[in-house]
């Protein structure tokens, strides 16, 4: 067994702490490659911010296991070379499907894993969270669990519709599960389309498409059932329109692709909403980086050529989240 501890990664109980009291989100960015988790790290060590790297099973069986293992330390290295003494980054399974998968992970080097039970019935998400949280405490991992079901594909995730989570339960399910924190459900989902175009309005100026508000009154009813308890969103890309419109205009293919306001990001971080997470954005300022290199010169074809740019795009928008929307600058 490998513990986080002897990789220097650090768990989100007081992360989570500061946060809440601080009025801020941390930012989850999931990773897949080599350049996403350099571009994170080095907007976090940029910004001074505390950081959540976290894989889903799918990502975790592409990199492989014990890669992700060494990536984690590498990390942490890798940030103190750059500058940072004491970094704060953490290793987090999202989404994880079973106690199973989360066992293996805390047992290789994860400090926090989630467990989403929230397409199961509601006792039997009680049940596994509880396994999962038991385990995980003894190994001093932190947990976080899933009431409500959001809409959208990511990655072995999908669900055709979302279900708002239910106030009058958080409080029972966060007692009896044990969980450390909670990921709910008020109008985020998971992708690029992240709504259709009838759920939206369209900006008679701009004919782009203005999605529905998230239900804040869901979310200041459940900040008063479980006050202070860490509040979790996922599925919250904004799908920026300048990196969608690269995209469409060198080759690519995604209309009517819309994503959640950052003035809403903003509002839902200055709550008890303590951890955003974010994976389609860094996914667009990738693919659109790329595809521009491309277009602009066909000839190139070593990796390094166009995957340096995906990198400094990747942390630019990293750096913007950080700053603008989720205020975890300055905070290490």
């Amino acid at each position: 067994m490998t513990s986080y501890k002897e990789l220097g990664l650090v768990n989100t109980r007081e992360m989570f702490k500061k946060a809440v009291a601080g009025g801020y989100a941390i930012p989850a960015f999931n990773f897949n490659t080599l350049e996403q988790m350099q571009a994170i790290v080095q907007a976090a060590v940029e910004t001074k911010s505390p950081v959540i790297m976290q894989v889903s099973k799918g990502a975790r069986n592409y990199a492989n296991g014990t890669i992700l293992r060494y990536m984690a330390q590498g990390a942490v290295e890798y940030a103190k070379e750059l500058g940072c003494e004491n970094p704060q980054i953490v290793l987090h399974l999202d989404h994880g499907d079973s106690f199973e998968l989360c066992k293996d992970c805390i047992d290789n080097g994860f400090s926090s894993v989630m467990f989403d039970g929230s397409a199961l019935p509601y006792e039997e998400n009680i049940r596994i969270t509880k396994q999962v949280v038991e385990y995980a405490h003894a190994h001093d991992v932190t947990v976080e669990a899933e009431l409500g079901v959001l809409a959208g594909v990511e990655d072995e995730v999908q669900a055709e519709e979302s279900h708002y989570t239910k106030p009058e339960e958080v409080i029972d399910f966060a007692t009896r599960s044990g969980c450390d924190s909670l990921a709910i459900s008020i109008g985020t989902s998971h992708g690029a389309y992240k709504f259709t175009p009838e759920q939206c309005t369209r900006d008679p100026k701009t004919g782009k498409l203005v999605p529905p508000p998230l239900a804040f009154d869901i979310l200041h009813e459940i900040e008063k059932k479980l006050p202070g308890f860490p509040i979790v969103l996922h599925g919250s890309s904004s799908v920026p329109q300048d990196e969608v419109d690269t995209i469409n205009a060198h080759g690519g293919k995604l209309p009517d692709a819309v994503g959640i306001p950052e003035e809403q990001l903003r509002e839902a971080s200055k709550s008890a909403v303590c951890k955003i997470n974010i994976d389609s954005d860094s996914r667009l300022a990738m693919t659109a980086a790329i595809r521009k290199h491309f277009d602009e010169k066909p000839g190139d074809f070593d990796p390094r050529q166009y995957l340096k740019p995906a990198r400094e795009n990747m942390k630019k928008m990293y750096i913007h989240k950080i700053v603008e929307v989720l205020g975890s600058n300055d905070k290490l």
